[in-house]
């Protein structure tokens, strides 16, 4: 990113995280007008940080809600993952001989 989206995306997350532990939600309008005021450029871009990073929050949110319950007896004997799921181990044997190879008839 450039130097403006490095600045914005900086002060978005300093400012998400003090409305997170305050309950000000309106202190990212009050950062942007600030802003705005000097620089409709860099304005522009830590509303969009802001965006961004709330997307990402609820997006991340969504992902963890949508995880797949382990069952009581997965989770006390341990699980083996079958092929094809992820950490199943992968086969390593080479495939044989298709014919169409020079010198395979």
């Amino acid at each position: 990113m450039g130097l403006t989206e490095d600045i914005a995306d900086e002060l978005a997350l300093q400012a998400l995280e003090i409305m997170e532990k305050t309950g000000d939600d309106q202190l990212s309008v009050r950062i942007a007008k600030v802003i705005g005021s000097s620089s409709t450029t860099m304005e522009e871009a830590f509303l969009t940080a802001i965006r961004v990073r709330r997307a990402e929050k609820r997006a991340r949110e969504l992902l963890a809600n949508s995880q797949p319950k382990e069952s009581p007896a997965a989770a006390q004997h341990g699980s083996v993952p079958q092929p094809g799921q992820q950490g199943a181990p992968r086969s390593t044997a080479l495939p044989g001989p298709t014919g169409s190879e020079p010198g395979t008839s």
